[in-house]
């Protein structure tokens, strides 16, 4: 682990100059041996220890991982909030090609690092790492989540992420349309990974049409030759634009929803799995103007948080479906708080995890 003082100067600049803010911790993890690079950002522990996943990517620069990391740090604080969890928000980063780049020692490393902060940061599975590397984690690092059920854990916690965000849908649904029903809706969902595959059932089991694209050809054939109902758009472009679509599902990586993808978006609904799916301030305001209703992507992403959460009081899946099916109910209520303040759906998200983690803060 170094110390911040023996950091790049872009690296610095993005810790000190984050227009995210509040961060309580960064620590930045170095194994020369296996050759780890890591950052772990813990945004909140208001509301408990910080929790939140591992991505495992090639960034093309030290800052762009800082950057993403106290991105997505605070995104969790906001998401375990609106779960009604008793866990701050954290996230950590892995820099390199999780293909090429991941070895066990290198997970071990990473799991001493984790370590290294006492359970002030609970870690998991996201973009890049598995139930399997958190099981090798685990072996350096009790405060280890999203492990296999062999090894005491819950196993892949994207099925819950999925049914959360297919609950969200039907929120949106309701509040839209005034029926929570997906039958005969068009949705469109970019990204059949993880959790975009378990998606794509849900939602044929309630006889919606589904469409989906992928940058990995490979993704969207297995699902295609699966469900030979659904339908392929060549990429996120044709797939935002397509005619008659109800509903836009983007479950890849964020930054979705921008200047570029809103202006020609033909879906009345947004609600996917992908995180930070705003590019930047401004665009929640944009959508509105558009007629297209937001249903904010932290709060109907939760299932897969409120299942790894589970695990460290001894995992029951039907407790943890029961509470992912509370994101139906929660996200009416940002949609109706939304109304009644006058302000974009995310905004009102915004204000309801910011009031909860506040009266933590004051009992503390």
């Amino acid at each position: 682990m170094t110390d911040v003082t023996g950091a790049p100067a872009d690296v610095l600049h993005t810790l000190f100059h984050s227009d995210q803010g509040g961060h309580e911790q960064v620590v930045l993890c170095q194994d020369r041996a296996s050759g780890l690079k890591a950052v772990i950002a813990v945004h909140s522990t208001a509301l408990g220890p910080a929790l939140g996943g591992t991505r495992f990517y090639p960034y093309a620069t030290e800052a762009e991982a800082v950057a993403d990391a106290l991105n997505l740090a605070r995104g969790m604080s906001y998401k375990n909030a609106m779960a009604g969890l008793d866990h701050g928000g954290g996230k950590a980063v892995i820099i390199g090609d999780p293909e090429r780049d991941k070895t066990e020692d290198l997970l071990l490393a990473y799991g001493r690092c984790v370590a290294s902060l006492g359970g002030r940061y609970v870690t998991a599975c996201d973009v890049g790492t598995y139930v399997a590397d958190m099981d090798v984690v685990a072996r350096e690092c009790r405060w280890t989540t999203g492990r296999s059920p062999e090894h005491g854990g819950a196993g892949d916690s994207s099925v819950l992420t999925a049914f959360g965000v297919y609950q969200g849908m039907r929120a949106s649904a309701q509040h839209l349309w005034g029926d929570p029903s997906l039958r005969d809706r068009t949705v469109g969902i970019a990204g059949v990974g993880k959790v975009g595959r378990h998606l794509v059932e849900h939602l044929l089991a309630e006889g919606a049409q589904v469409v989906v694209t992928d940058v990995r050809a490979d993704a969207v054939r297995a699902v295609t030759e699966r469900h030979p109902s659904v339908r392929a758009a060549a990429d996120t472009d044709a797939l935002v634009r397509t005619a008659g679509l109800d509903i836009y599902a983007p479950c890849a990586l964020g930054g979705a929803l921008n200047d570029l993808s809103v202006p020609v978006l033909t879906a009345k609904v947004v609600c996917g799995a992908a995180n930070n799916q705003l590019a930047h301030p401004g665009v929640e305001k944009d959508l509105a103007d558009r007629g297209i209703l937001y249903a904010p992507d932290y709060v109907v992403n939760a299932g897969g948080v409120i299942q790894v959460a589970d695990e460290l009081h001894g995992f029951d899946f039907d407790r943890c479906k029961a509470k992912a099916a509370q994101i139906y109910d929660t996200t009416l209520a940002i949609f109706a708080r939304a109304k009644e303040d006058g302000i974009p759906p995310a905004a009102a998200a915004d204000r309801i995890a910011e009031q909860r983690m506040a009266q933590a803060r004051g009992r503390g």
